[in-house]
């Protein structure tokens, strides 16, 4: 079976099709990954095939996300008016000369909707999954692509975020490495933030704020280290979450749904530094389990006390327990085959 997985830009959308995708192939699958030029990089870390689909330009992207209102705002201007509209020719593309049996999309990938008419399954990408499934999201760009809401609610819905039973849900793990030598401070801003106007203050403030802790920061693909001038902490690129979180002791981060998700699974005490979209929530969220704090004016003093201080420490650990429960990823290939098959599936 062919499956094509559809995303558009950042690591905080491709990433949560990835594990999927290797489950996929685990099984003997074909996949193709169809994305903006700029996940190029990350499709290459995962180990996948990568259709290049267009992309408009960064700085346009940028103007129209960093002054937006509202989430209508976004959806409809960036989601639908600058995402969808430039990738769709590709993803056409993509179709018509790969033939997918099946299409995974992200829940914010849009275009894959209007290129085939094969089945499709969703993926949320967020860590409270009723933003992917309550439908708001569906009948906001719904309106704004002029196709019904039914048409963008297709498929089951897969997460990997933990949560309540919900119809037409279907959680499964992630597999991230359970933290056992913790050593140092992990610091990630995601992969948007590079190119937000918090660059570079938020990168400069947070190693200044830790300067003398064992820190590791890494700040995406978009932007080169040197252009942070010299900094009292490790700054690279990017680091394998494989590697990194086993030795994490705590992780700053400004509450992007991957990263706080991959820090809940490998038992990660956190502190937040929210700066937009759902990152104030999923720092509230994960505040409210007492695994982590959200910092205020001292950002050191948060990370010292979540250090110095056990109990957070037992709460991630509990919250790692759970999701470690889940039923492991390779059973949602037994979901993809049956969608495929044109099965219903609640």
């Amino acid at each position: 079976m062919r499956i094509l997985f559809a995303s558009t830009r950042g690591a905080g959308h491709v990433g949560p099709l990835v594990p999927f995708a290797h489950a996929a192939r685990r099984a003997g699958h074909d996949v193709l990954l169809a994305a903006p030029a700029s996940a190029a990089p990350l499709a290459a870390r995962a180990g996948l095939p990568h259709h290049a689909v267009g992309e408009a330009p960064a700085e346009e992207v940028e103007s129209r996300l960093w002054t937006a209102d509202g989430p209508e705002t976004v959806i409809r201007d960036v989601f639908v008016g600058l995402h969808a509209r430039t990738a769709l020719p590709g993803m056409v593309e993509a179709v018509s000369t790969w033939r997918p049996d099946l299409i995974v999309r992200e829940s914010m990938e849009l275009s894959s909707v209007l290129a085939a008419d094969v089945p499709i399954v969703r993926v949320g990408i967020h860590l409270d999954s009723s933003t992917d499934s309550s439908g708001w999201l569906e009948d906001l760009a719904a309106d704004a692509i002029g196709v019904e809401p039914e048409q963008l609610r297709e498929g089951p819905l897969l997460t990997c975020s933990p949560g309540e039973d919900e119809d037409g849900v279907h959680r499964f793990r992630t597999e991230v490495p359970r933290r056992r030598y913790p050593e140092l401070v992990y610091v990630t801003f995601g992969s948007e933030t590079a190119g937000s106007p918090h660059f570079p203050r938020v990168y400069v403030e947070t190693a200044e704020a830790l300067a003398g802790l064992p820190v590791l920061m890494t700040i995406g693909d978009r932007r080169d280290p040197d252009e942070l001038g010299p900094l009292p902490v490790r700054v690279e690129r990017w680091a394998d979450h494989a590697e990194v979180m086993p030795r994490a002791a705590v992780m700053v981060s400004h509450g992007g749904s991957g990263s706080t998700l991959t820090a809940l699974a490998a038992g990660v005490p956190q502190a937040f530094v929210p700066l937009f979209v759902d990152g104030p929530s999923n720092a509230r969220r994960v505040a409210e389990l007492g695994a982590g704090l959200i910092a205020g004016d001292d950002l050191r003093a948060t990370v010292e006390t979540l250090l110095e201080d056990p109990t957070f420490s037992l709460a991630a650990a509990k919250v790692a327990a759970g999701i470690a429960a889940m039923p492991p990823i390779d059973q949602a290939v037994v979901l993809l085959q049956r969608s495929a098959a044109g099965q219903a599936i609640r």
